[in-house]
């Protein structure tokens, strides 16, 4: 089944839902840089909280992708987030994420400066130097008291308690720059406004 495809069955399924439940509020879509690791991660949140509009998509492919796709879909979802590394792509592409999104109201960009890992290790302390992903695995590794695993489809459990943590270090990094740079804010990321906003609907459903 192609993208195309799975976009039109998942619009039938939200009308579906629309005409049995009035009071659905918005329509989610998350649009991710890669095909496991961010998916699993916000399954996992989907799952938990039953949140049945919510869409995610894995497209493993880079920002100009990911991005276009947002613009082709975002007038069938009240939110599109798209979701990618800096490390990843170069910072032309990476920038021009940014600007081709800039003037959609309802397509909001959760980036991580330099890897989705990221968020995982705010969940545990406040990193303010910029690091490698491989070091990022092998701090993982050590703060989970076992061997990191790239895609993991466990982590949300394994580190959900400390979310509140996570979103409080990841809001106090940003503001720990001067000028708003995602490119070059190394470390940074924004994947706690993507969290905070699937928080807000694990009452509703």
């Amino acid at each position: 089944m192609g993208t195309d495809d799975l976009f039109k069955k998942a619009r039938e399924k939200r009308e579906t839902r629309k005409s049995l439940n009035k009071n659905i509020l918005d329509n989610i879509l998350i649009l991710c840089e890669g095909e496991k690791t961010e998916p699993n991660y916000f399954n996992s949140i989907k799952r938990k909280y039953r949140l049945l509009n919510v869409d995610i998509r894995g497209l493993g492919s880079n920002t100009d992708k990911i991005t276009e796709t947002a613009i082709k879909n975002y007038k069938d979802y009240s939110q599109v987030w798209c979701v990618f590394d800096r490390d990843s792509f170069g910072a032309q592409h990476f920038n021009r994420a940014f600007q081709m999104v800039k003037k959609y109201k309802n397509i909001n960009i959760a980036y991580s400066n330099q890897a989705f890992e990221l968020w995982y290790l705010l969940h545990f302390n406040y990193y303010n130097t910029g690091i490698s992903r491989k070091r990022y695995y092998e701090l993982l590794s050590n703060l989970l008291g076992k061997k990191y695993k790239k895609n993991s489809t466990e982590i949300y459990e394994l580190i959900c308690e400390k979310e509140d943590t996570a979103i409080k270090n990841a809001k106090k990094l940003l503001k720990s720059y001067s000028e708003c740079n995602p490119e070059k804010n190394n470390p940074s990321t924004t994947v706690f406004k993507l969290v905070e906003e699937l928080n807000k609907y694990k009452d509703v459903f």
